[in-house]
């Protein structure tokens, strides 16, 4: 049987682009002698919706465009995901489904069991849990399906799906006791450096203990923070990937499961050139699907704004990236110099206004009311808020999205200014420690210099008084960043993190800084999403909590 891996990008809550891509890839497919051809997760709607799930409209959309598709899938099938109603008056509305179109009808639904609640995914909220199985059978073939589910279920699932009377197996298992001969993955599953690597050796596992082949096909593009970096393939039953497509761009592939396909893999790249793709894809689309062209910064010369000017470049192209250099009296003469030759040399539109007149206006303005006081950081933020107000002045009036260019390792310890440089329609960096940030523009620079070698070179400083250094008021990165990593990505406590070997005085004062800038992250804007553990959707905590003390 020949099978078509449709591996497309699409726009939450966009039905007539959507469907003209799956239609498009239906045809395509049917022209190269496919009998099935199969999309990803939530395909017709985009995932994820959020409380979109809640208006009936937009169920209803989806349901007519389902059967626009469904109409064109004559002498093919197809499968394609999206909600689906839930025909019993007990549990939520909706199921996450699977739409099986052949002879230009919806054939059967099938449905999701197992709904991710953890990290950036609330399925729970909106969909009700599959309980039924069947398989399509189609050519002489037994073809079970799941959606996603199998990417990520465990014990620990098991036993919570248990306590609630549901399926205390997974949906491969419930599938392959009805002996399939394929088994067919609909996901979206969001890039994350840390999983790519996992996702493929769990439908390895599964294939090799089932003894069936299975095919997964992902989407690719990015929805506001979460990318999806496509890498759909099939694994045989002996564990053997035989085909896989490409990664963060859209790609189309036929399989031929009686032929037995040869190797024919993707290059092994490194998490750096992974990571660069990924931001690269995250803003592409934002602008993209936002309906935006054109981004603006403040570029300092220092690394976050080179690295995220570099990325926008790539993403945008020169012409729609506009720069504002803004230099005070404590900025250095080779900041200012580093960010007109790295400006210079992409190619991109700056502008230079200086912000001494304006800040000292303030400085003059608040000297009766701070009389007696002290400069502490009030004066220095006044600074960051200056430059945030022209930026934000010039996106106005040029209808530029502001590019935010805060790193991970500042959103975590708050070395930020709210309304200041915490402005930003998008946060490129965001999900990117300060180490990370040095890795990726030492990828960018590592066949000519791009990135000046001397913002590499130089201590970071955010210069708002003479002579600062990130390092008067932070750890060094190095050790900052792995405290950072156990305690955010990891979840280990305050004393796992001592016992590792981290000194107690450090560690409780970057907690105690992680945990009290909670405020502000919350009014941070969206962050690019490429580890597996991103501030926003990914990690909520509580405002005002205060734990561990």
């Amino acid at each position: 049987m020949r099978i078509a891996l449709a591996q497309l990008n699409y726009h939450v809550g966009n039905f007539p682009e959507n469907s003209s891509r799956i239609i498009a890839a239906i045809g395509k497919a049917k022209g190269q002698g496919a009998h099935l051809v199969v999309f990803s997760e939530l395909s017709v709607c985009g995932y994820y919706p959020n409380d979109l799930l809640e208006r009936l409209e937009f169920i209803q959309e989806s349901l007519t465009a389902i059967e626009k598709i469904a109409s064109c899938c004559n002498g093919i099938a197809a499968l394609v995901g999206g909600p689906s109603f839930n025909p019993s008056p007990k549990g939520k509305m909706l199921f996450n489904s699977a739409f099986f179109l052949k002879d230009g009808a919806i054939k059967s639904i099938h449905s999701k069991t197992l709904l991710p609640t953890y990290d950036v995914f609330d399925e729970y909220r909106h969909f009700e849990s599959n309980k039924e199985f069947n398989l399509i059978e189609l050519n002489g073939n037994k073809i079970a399906v799941t959606i996603c589910e199998d990417l990520w279920f465990n014990q620990k699932v098991m036993n919570a799906f248990a306590r609630e009377n549901l399926y205390a197996t997974s949906p491969m298992e419930e599938n392959c006791r009805q002996n399939p001969d394929l088994v067919v993955n609909l996901s979206a599953s969001p890039f994350s450096y840390h999983q790519e690597r996992l996702r493929k050796d769990i439908l390895i596992e599964n294939a090799v203990k089932y003894n069936v082949p299975i095919i997964y096909v992902n989407q690719v593009g990015a929805q506001t923070e979460l990318i999806f970096d496509g890498g759909s393939f099939m694994v045989d039953q002996q564990g053997k990937v035989v085909k896989e497509l490409a990664y963060f761009v859209e790609d189309f592939a036929i399989i031929d499961t009686l032929d037995g396909e040869t190797n024919q893999l993707q290059p092994q790249t490194e998490t750096s050139e992974k990571i660069y793709q990924a931001l690269v894809l995250g803003i592409t689309d934002y602008f993209r699907k936002s309906g935006f062209s054109k981004a603006t910064l403040g570029l300092s010369g220092g690394i976050d704004s080179a690295l995220t000017l570099v990325l926008a470049v790539r993403a945008l192209g020169a012409g729609n990236v506009n720069v504002l250099l803004m230099p005070s009296q404590y900025s250095s003469d080779h900041s200012v110099n580093d960010a007109v030759a790295l400006a210079e040399r992409l190619g991109v539109s700056y502008e230079t206004l200086p912000i001494h007149a304006i800040a000292a206006a303030f400085d003059e303005t608040l000297a009766s009311t701070f009389k007696g006081l002290p400069n502490d950081l009030t004066e220095e933020n006044i600074q960051a808020r200056v430059r945030g107000t022209l930026l934000m002045a010039f996106s106005n009036k040029f209808g530029n999205i502001l590019l935010n260019t805060s790193n991970k390792s500042e959103a975590a310890v708050g070395y930020g200014t709210l309304y200041g440089d915490m402005n930003g329609g998008l946060s490129v960096l965001g999900d990117l420690y300060k180490t990370e940030v040095y890795q990726l523009s030492n990828y960018i620079n590592r066949e000519e210099e791009i990135i000046p070698f001397n913002t590499l070179l130089k201590p970071p400083s955010a210069e708002l008084r003479p002579d600062q250094k990130d390092s008067d008021s932070l750890p060094d990165y190095d050790l900052l960043d792995a405290i950072l990593y156990q305690y955010i990505d990891q979840a280990r406590s305050v004393d796992e993190i001592i016992a590792s070997g981290y000194d107690e005085v450090v560690v409780r004062k970057v907690v105690q800084m992680v945990n009290r800038n909670e405020y502000k992250r919350f009014q941070a804007p969206p962050t690019l999403r490429v580890s597996s553990k991103a501030f926003g959707f990914g990690r909520k905590m509580p405002i005002v909590a205060r734990y561990p003390l």
